[in-house]
């Protein structure tokens, strides 16, 4: 169906994304294909999940209603949406930008965007590339977890880590192929590691999230082996801050250890002036969200 449809047919799913994306006339495909009638994409095999799993079923499913995938999908917008939208979706949540998320009529008064139909980015309009941002909430947490996604397109299959999924650029932010399917996420096993998420949001109901914070811990005993720190809501994608994950390599979590991650972290922090929130300000949140999510691992932890 996509081959006959071309360039001017889109995949969906939950459309929670999609739909009002359409209305404000930023995708405008002519054929809409759906893909929830496919039984393997809703399926749950151990630790490798469906892309077209709501994000409610994804939140209370046994083996991962504890787990920071649960809350991340627990946190995304209202109850409603998360009946509709899907794991998939919001893995390829389309970049959100102050500039860009508006009705038609407003983006045309003012000139359009270099996302959709102009050619400044009005965020930064020196810049040669658009700045929108990654507003997932559960792909942070993939990332961290190291999970990998399947992919089938005309091309065959492949499997690709979820680091390697995103790009950072608010236009081409996908390094998904316009034909493939996101088929499944395979989780990594319980081993000893553990991992939290933290977002902050304007209004704790529903809102989209303008910075958050995916913390995983390999434990080693009372040691961290290894960490991942990344960070969602300040870059085009889920942005990985390699320097945190080593201040707190080799030695138990303790206060000094969680402020060096936290100092790590802020320093790469770069939240533009294109979602809610001062940016400097969101800049500073950086360093207490990732000292209050690791704080939680060490208590989980120890407790």
């Amino acid at each position: 169906m996509k081959s006959d449809a071309g360039p001017d047919g889109m995949f969906v799913a939950g459309g929670t994304d999609l739909y009002p994306n359409m209305k404000r006339r930023h995708q405008e495909p002519k054929t809409v294909i759906s893909l929830m009638g496919i039984e393997e994409l809703r399926r749950l095999d151990g630790w490798t999940v469906g892309t077209c799993v709501t994000l409610s079923a994804l939140s209370n499913l046994p083996t991962f209603q504890h787990s920071a995938i649960a809350t991340a999908a627990r946190l995304v917008s209202t109850p409603l949406l998360r009946n509709m939208g899907t794991l998939g979706g919001n893995l390829c949540l389309d970049t959100r930008c102050n500039y860009y998320n508006q009705s038609y009529e407003w983006r045309k008064s003012i000139d359009f965007c270099m996302k959709k139909d102009g050619h400044i980015c009005w965020v930064a309009p020196s810049s040669p590339r658009c700045w929108a941002v990654s507003s997932s909430d559960v792909a942070p947490v993939m990332v961290a977890l190291g999970a990998e996604y399947r992919l089938i397109g005309p091309q065959g299959e492949r499997v690709v880590p979820a680091g390697r999924f995103y790009a950072n650029d608010g236009i081409n932010y996908l390094t998904k192929q316009p034909d493939e399917i996101l088929v499944d996420v395979r989780l990594p096993r319980p081993n000893g590691w553990d991992a939290v998420y933290h977002k902050l949001r304007r209004r704790g109901s529903f809102d989209f999230p303008v910075l958050g914070v995916a913390a995983w811990v390999q434990w080693d005993g009372k040691n961290v082996a290894d960490a991942r720190i990344v960070l969602g809501g300040v870059a085009s994608y889920p942005q990985e801050i390699p320097d945190a994950g080593a201040a707190l390599n080799g030695s138990p979590l303790t206060d000094e250890s969680i402020a060096a991650a936290a100092e790590a972290a802020y320093r790469p922090s770069k939240p533009m002036d294109n979602t809610d929130f001062d940016l400097s300000w969101r800049k500073q949140m950086t360093r207490v969200y990732v000292t209050r999510a690791l704080t939680e691992l060490r208590k989980r932890h120890v407790g």
